[in-house]
Protein backbone atom coordinates (compact mmCIF):
# COMPACT_ATOMS: atom_id res chain seq x y z
CA UNK A 1 0.00 0.00 0.00
CA UNK A 2 1.06 3.62 -0.98
CA UNK A 3 1.10 6.04 1.53
CA UNK A 4 0.94 9.99 0.76
CA UNK A 5 0.65 12.18 4.44
CA UNK A 6 -0.61 16.00 4.77
CA UNK A 7 -0.29 17.42 7.68
CA UNK A 8 -2.32 21.49 7.66
CA UNK A 9 -2.00 24.45 10.06
CA UNK A 10 -4.19 27.40 9.84
CA UNK A 11 -1.31 30.23 11.03
CA UNK A 12 -2.82 33.87 10.23
CA UNK A 13 -5.37 35.30 8.22
CA UNK A 14 -3.68 36.09 5.03
CA UNK A 15 -0.44 35.41 3.20
CA UNK A 16 0.87 37.53 0.40
CA UNK A 17 1.96 34.51 -1.98
CA UNK A 18 3.07 36.98 -4.95
CA UNK A 19 5.80 38.34 -2.26
CA UNK A 20 6.86 34.79 -1.74
CA UNK A 21 6.73 33.68 -5.25
CA UNK A 22 8.90 37.22 -6.04
CA UNK A 23 11.79 35.96 -3.49
CA UNK A 24 12.08 31.66 -4.63
CA UNK A 25 12.71 33.54 -7.85
CA UNK A 26 8.54 32.04 -9.37
CA UNK A 27 7.87 34.19 -12.41
CA UNK A 28 3.73 33.99 -12.30
CA UNK A 29 1.32 36.24 -10.61
CA UNK A 30 -1.06 34.03 -8.08
CA UNK A 31 -4.48 34.92 -7.50
CA UNK A 32 -6.82 34.21 -4.61
CA UNK A 33 -7.79 30.52 -6.28
CA UNK A 34 -4.65 28.47 -6.62
CA UNK A 35 -1.83 27.75 -3.53
CA UNK A 36 2.21 28.18 -4.14
CA UNK A 37 3.64 24.98 -4.33
CA UNK A 38 7.25 24.66 -3.28
CA UNK A 39 8.80 21.91 -3.80
CA UNK A 40 12.65 20.62 -5.40
CA UNK A 41 15.20 22.77 -5.42
CA UNK A 42 12.90 25.87 -4.44
CA UNK A 43 12.02 23.87 -1.24
CA UNK A 44 15.63 22.65 -0.40
CA UNK A 45 17.06 26.37 -0.82
CA UNK A 46 14.52 27.30 2.27
CA UNK A 47 15.30 24.15 4.02
CA UNK A 48 18.78 24.38 3.77
CA UNK A 49 18.74 20.66 3.07
CA UNK A 50 17.85 17.56 0.51
CA UNK A 51 14.06 17.17 -0.09
CA UNK A 52 12.59 14.19 -1.23
CA UNK A 53 10.69 14.41 -5.14
CA UNK A 54 6.97 13.42 -3.09
CA UNK A 55 8.06 16.47 -0.69
CA UNK A 56 6.08 19.49 -1.26
CA UNK A 57 4.75 22.40 0.66
CA UNK A 58 1.55 24.57 -0.63
CA UNK A 59 0.75 27.61 0.77
CA UNK A 60 -2.71 29.09 0.75
CA UNK A 61 -3.65 32.72 0.38
CA UNK A 62 -6.17 33.03 3.23
CA UNK A 63 -3.10 31.88 5.77
CA UNK A 64 -3.40 28.40 5.65
CA UNK A 65 -0.28 25.98 5.04
CA UNK A 66 -0.19 22.24 4.27
CA UNK A 67 3.25 19.69 4.51
CA UNK A 68 2.95 16.87 2.37
CA UNK A 69 5.01 13.61 3.00
CA UNK A 70 6.89 15.79 5.64
CA UNK A 71 7.32 14.36 9.49
CA UNK A 72 10.11 16.43 10.81
CA UNK A 73 9.20 19.31 13.30
CA UNK A 74 11.95 21.21 12.52
CA UNK A 75 11.40 21.32 8.60
CA UNK A 76 8.22 22.61 9.91
CA UNK A 77 9.72 25.12 11.84
CA UNK A 78 11.99 26.47 9.41
CA UNK A 79 9.35 26.67 6.91
CA UNK A 80 7.23 28.79 9.41
CA UNK A 81 10.47 30.93 9.98
CA UNK A 82 10.78 31.82 6.60
CA UNK A 83 6.82 33.05 6.14
CA UNK A 84 7.02 34.74 9.22
CA UNK A 85 9.85 36.85 7.63
CA UNK A 86 7.20 38.27 4.79
CA UNK A 87 3.90 38.04 7.25
CA UNK A 88 5.41 38.88 10.87
CA UNK A 89 1.78 39.08 12.42
CA UNK A 90 1.46 35.11 13.61
CA UNK A 91 3.33 34.09 16.17
CA UNK A 92 5.21 31.31 15.80
CA UNK A 93 5.00 29.29 18.90
CA UNK A 94 1.60 29.21 18.21
CA UNK A 95 1.36 28.34 14.24
CA UNK A 96 0.68 24.35 15.33
CA UNK A 97 -2.84 26.12 17.01
CA UNK A 98 -5.09 24.60 14.43
CA UNK A 99 -3.75 21.82 12.73
CA UNK A 100 -5.09 18.89 11.19
CA UNK A 101 -3.59 15.27 9.94
CA UNK A 102 -4.38 13.28 7.07
CA UNK A 103 -2.94 10.85 4.45
CA UNK A 104 -3.73 9.21 1.29
CA UNK A 105 -3.95 5.30 0.66
CA UNK A 106 -3.43 4.13 -2.76
CA UNK A 107 -4.75 0.28 -2.91
CA UNK A 108 -6.60 -2.05 -4.45
CA UNK A 109 -10.72 -1.40 -3.50
CA UNK A 110 -13.69 -0.65 -5.80
CA UNK A 111 -14.85 2.30 -4.46
CA UNK A 112 -13.38 6.02 -2.77
CA UNK A 113 -13.60 5.47 1.48
CA UNK A 114 -13.08 8.61 3.47
CA UNK A 115 -12.37 7.97 7.21
CA UNK A 116 -11.41 10.76 9.44
CA UNK A 117 -7.93 10.12 9.40
CA UNK A 118 -7.88 8.86 5.53
CA UNK A 119 -8.85 8.69 2.29
CA UNK A 120 -8.44 5.26 -0.22
CA UNK A 121 -8.24 5.70 -3.44
CA UNK A 122 -8.02 2.64 -6.28
CA UNK A 123 -5.33 3.93 -8.22
CA UNK A 124 -3.37 7.57 -7.93
CA UNK A 125 -3.77 10.56 -10.07
CA UNK A 126 -2.10 13.81 -10.15
CA UNK A 127 -4.28 16.09 -8.83
CA UNK A 128 -4.86 14.43 -5.23
CA UNK A 129 -2.56 16.19 -3.17
CA UNK A 130 -3.92 19.32 -4.17
CA UNK A 131 -7.13 18.94 -3.49
CA UNK A 132 -7.08 17.25 -0.57
CA UNK A 133 -4.47 19.91 0.87
CA UNK A 134 -6.66 22.55 -0.35
CA UNK A 135 -9.96 20.58 1.58
CA UNK A 136 -7.69 20.59 4.81
CA UNK A 137 -6.41 23.87 4.66
CA UNK A 138 -9.71 25.13 4.19
CA UNK A 139 -10.89 22.95 7.27
CA UNK A 140 -8.36 24.36 9.25
CA UNK A 141 -9.03 28.27 8.46
CA UNK A 142 -12.37 27.46 9.51
CA UNK A 143 -11.54 26.04 12.76
CA UNK A 144 -9.45 29.18 13.60
CA UNK A 145 -11.91 31.72 12.42
CA UNK A 146 -14.74 29.77 14.33
CA UNK A 147 -12.73 30.18 17.61
CA UNK A 148 -12.65 33.86 16.36
CA UNK A 149 -16.45 33.79 16.42
CA UNK A 150 -16.67 32.39 19.80
CA UNK A 151 -14.86 35.59 21.09
CA UNK A 152 -17.09 37.80 19.91
CA UNK A 153 -19.80 36.00 21.02
CA UNK A 154 -18.48 35.96 24.68
CA UNK A 155 -17.95 39.58 24.14
CA UNK A 156 -21.62 40.11 23.40
CA UNK A 157 -22.72 37.89 25.92
CA UNK A 158 -20.95 40.46 28.73
CA UNK A 159 -23.09 43.14 26.74
CA UNK A 160 -26.14 41.37 26.94
CA UNK A 161 -25.48 40.99 30.74
CA UNK A 162 -25.01 44.62 31.11
CA UNK A 163 -28.43 45.27 29.32
CA UNK A 164 -29.85 42.55 31.74
CA UNK A 165 -28.61 44.68 34.99
CA UNK A 166 -29.71 47.84 32.96
CA UNK A 167 -26.13 49.20 33.16
CA UNK A 168 -26.27 49.18 29.33
CA UNK A 169 -23.48 52.36 28.42
CA UNK A 170 -21.63 51.02 25.13
CA UNK A 171 -20.01 54.56 23.86
CA UNK A 172 -19.41 54.20 19.81
CA UNK A 173 -16.17 53.49 19.77
CA UNK A 174 -16.82 50.30 21.37
CA UNK A 175 -19.53 49.48 19.21
CA UNK A 176 -17.44 50.22 16.10
CA UNK A 177 -14.98 47.87 17.44
CA UNK A 178 -16.99 45.01 18.11
CA UNK A 179 -18.33 45.49 14.29
CA UNK A 180 -15.26 45.66 13.08
CA UNK A 181 -14.61 42.47 14.40
CA UNK A 182 -17.98 40.90 12.97
CA UNK A 183 -17.03 42.95 9.42
CA UNK A 184 -13.24 40.86 9.85
CA UNK A 185 -14.57 37.97 10.76
CA UNK A 186 -16.96 37.45 7.96
CA UNK A 187 -14.64 38.50 5.50
CA UNK A 188 -12.11 36.24 6.28
CA UNK A 189 -14.75 33.40 6.21
CA UNK A 190 -17.05 34.03 3.89
CA UNK A 191 -14.96 35.62 0.99
CA UNK A 192 -11.39 35.41 1.75
CA UNK A 193 -11.58 31.48 2.65
CA UNK A 194 -13.61 31.35 -0.42
CA UNK A 195 -15.87 28.09 0.81
CA UNK A 196 -18.01 27.95 -2.36
CA UNK A 197 -14.94 28.21 -4.91
CA UNK A 198 -13.65 25.39 -6.53
CA UNK A 199 -10.20 24.70 -7.58
CA UNK A 200 -9.49 24.99 -11.28
CA UNK A 201 -8.89 21.61 -12.30
CA UNK A 202 -12.52 20.37 -11.42
CA UNK A 203 -13.82 22.33 -13.91
CA UNK A 204 -11.90 20.46 -16.71
CA UNK A 205 -11.89 17.08 -15.07
CA UNK A 206 -14.89 15.66 -13.77
CA UNK A 207 -13.79 12.40 -11.56
CA UNK A 208 -11.21 15.59 -9.97
CA UNK A 209 -14.60 17.42 -9.09
CA UNK A 210 -16.25 14.08 -7.85
CA UNK A 211 -13.26 13.98 -5.33
CA UNK A 212 -13.35 17.54 -4.34
CA UNK A 213 -16.80 17.46 -3.29
CA UNK A 214 -16.60 14.08 -1.60
CA UNK A 215 -13.91 15.41 0.41
CA UNK A 216 -15.87 18.58 1.07
CA UNK A 217 -19.14 16.87 1.83
CA UNK A 218 -17.22 14.72 4.36
CA UNK A 219 -14.80 17.45 5.81
CA UNK A 220 -18.74 19.17 6.16
CA UNK A 221 -17.02 23.01 4.42
CA UNK A 222 -20.56 23.80 3.24
CA UNK A 223 -22.63 23.29 6.13
CA UNK A 224 -19.46 25.00 9.09
CA UNK A 225 -20.00 27.90 5.86
CA UNK A 226 -23.87 27.97 6.64
CA UNK A 227 -23.43 27.83 10.30
CA UNK A 228 -21.17 30.76 10.30
CA UNK A 229 -22.68 33.08 7.72
CA UNK A 230 -26.20 32.25 9.70
CA UNK A 231 -24.26 33.24 13.27
CA UNK A 232 -22.86 36.15 11.55
CA UNK A 233 -26.21 37.09 10.38
CA UNK A 234 -27.55 36.75 14.58
CA UNK A 235 -24.33 39.06 14.93
CA UNK A 236 -25.26 41.52 13.05
CA UNK A 237 -28.65 42.11 14.55
CA UNK A 238 -27.59 41.86 17.55
CA UNK A 239 -25.45 44.83 16.95
CA UNK A 240 -27.92 46.44 15.51
CA UNK A 241 -30.33 46.31 18.60
CA UNK A 242 -27.49 47.53 20.89
CA UNK A 243 -26.54 50.27 18.59
CA UNK A 244 -30.66 51.36 18.68
CA UNK A 245 -30.40 50.89 22.78
CA UNK A 246 -27.45 52.89 22.78
CA UNK A 247 -28.96 55.66 20.93
CA UNK A 248 -31.97 55.45 22.34
CA UNK A 249 -30.39 56.17 26.21
CA UNK A 250 -28.48 58.79 24.81
CA UNK A 251 -31.33 60.69 23.34
CA UNK A 252 -33.73 60.15 26.63
CA UNK A 253 -30.14 61.87 28.56
CA UNK A 254 -30.33 64.70 26.53
CA UNK A 255 -34.02 64.77 26.38
CA UNK A 256 -33.47 65.03 30.08
CA UNK A 257 -30.96 67.62 30.64
CA UNK A 258 -33.08 69.53 28.29
CA UNK A 259 -36.10 69.26 30.26
CA UNK A 260 -33.61 70.28 33.34
CA UNK A 261 -32.91 73.25 31.93
CA UNK A 262 -35.82 74.43 30.44
CA UNK A 263 -36.96 74.17 34.57
CA UNK A 264 -33.90 75.78 35.93
CA UNK A 265 -34.64 78.79 33.40
CA UNK A 266 -38.24 78.62 35.00
CA UNK A 267 -36.90 79.16 38.18
CA UNK A 268 -34.82 81.67 37.64
CA UNK A 269 -37.71 83.50 35.72
CA UNK A 270 -39.77 83.36 38.73
CA UNK A 271 -37.02 84.01 41.45
CA UNK A 272 -35.98 87.67 39.36
CA UNK A 273 -39.94 88.30 39.38
CA UNK A 274 -40.31 87.05 43.00
CA UNK A 275 -37.12 89.28 43.59
CA UNK A 276 -35.42 87.00 45.23
CA UNK A 277 -32.80 87.17 42.46
CA UNK A 278 -31.59 90.98 41.09
CA UNK A 279 -32.55 91.61 37.37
Amino acid sequence: MREITFKAFGITNEIDLNKIAIHCGIPKKFTWEEPLILKGDILKTILKKDVDESQMVLIFSFGSIVFINHTDAIEMKDLFSYIHSFEPDFEIVHADRYTDDYSLHIQETENIELTDEYVVVPEYEEFYPELISTVLAKSVALEKTEEQLGKIHDKLETMIDRLEKGRLRIGNKELARTTAKIVRHEYNTLAYIMILDKPDITWSSSSASEFYDKMGDFFELNDRYKILKSKTEILYNIMDGFSTISHSIRGLFVEWIVVILIVIEILLTIFEIAGWLPK
